[in-house]
């Protein structure tokens, strides 16, 4: 299995420099990473490091947490694509979620997803499976593969509980064939990962990425 070409070169800690972006863009042309996922400020810096490579730059919305207006978010996705994004990391808002207003985030993907769509880009959402219930994270699975994202994706990372097998299978099961899955969230070994892959991820984000191949 050539794993590199699922995973995500990530590092999204606030304290990020441009040095280790310079690395990270390095290492994943290097192994022939899918992307490398980036804080929005570095945007500009990636894509111009990664040209010509195939590697993806991604960044996040609304991270870590999710709960930024849908104005904001729909204001740091046009940035991000003005300053040359690939794909974009998306997290719903939990707290509309764990108070039941579907129909809120109903409309903040309603409001995002076409824009993103229009400008030929990819929209990972973030749904934080580690803290939803299993009825949340099947109404999940329904609100987003009827909306027809291009992932659904497990973690930011930032939760206890990050990517699961458990979690990737449930999705894996609850979705239209259409809509991918993105596991990210504690993955550091090549082992997690595969198996992460073998119950339906087609994605990996980690900030291992090169410790996993290398295993």
């Amino acid at each position: 299995m050539n794993l590199a070409q699922y995973i995500d070169h990530t590092s999204l800690k606030p304290t990020l420099a441009q040095s280790e972006v310079e690395r990270l863009c390095e290492e994943a042309k290097g192994y022939g990473f899918a992307a490398v996922c980036i804080p929005p400020p570095f945007v500009q810096k990636t894509k111009a490091l990664l040209e010509g490579s195939g590697v993806k730059t991604a960044t996040v919305i609304g991270f870590p947490f999710g709960y930024s207006a849908i104005e904001a978010k729909l204001s740091e996705s046009l940035l991000a694509i003005v300053d040359g994004v690939d794909e974009l990391d998306m997290v719903i808002n939990l707290i509309a979620l764990k108070n039941n207003d579907w129909e809120y985030l109903a409309s903040e993907i309603g409001t995002i997803l076409p824009v993103v769509h229009a400008r030929g880009k990819i929209l990972k959402v973030i749904v934080e499976s580690g803290v939803l219930t299993e009825e949340e994270l099947a109404r999940c699975c329904t609100l987003y593969g009827a909306a027809g994202v291009d992932f659904l994706k497990t973690s930011t990372g930032y939760a206890e509980t990050g990517a699961t097998v458990e979690a990737v299978e449930f999705m894996r099961k609850h979705l239209p064939s259409t809509i991918q899955i993105k596991a990210s969230g504690g993955i550091r070994s090549f082992a997690q990962a595969k198996a992460l892959i073998d119950a339906g991820a087609a994605r990996i984000g980690t900030s291992s990425g090169v410790s996993i191949v290398k295993q």
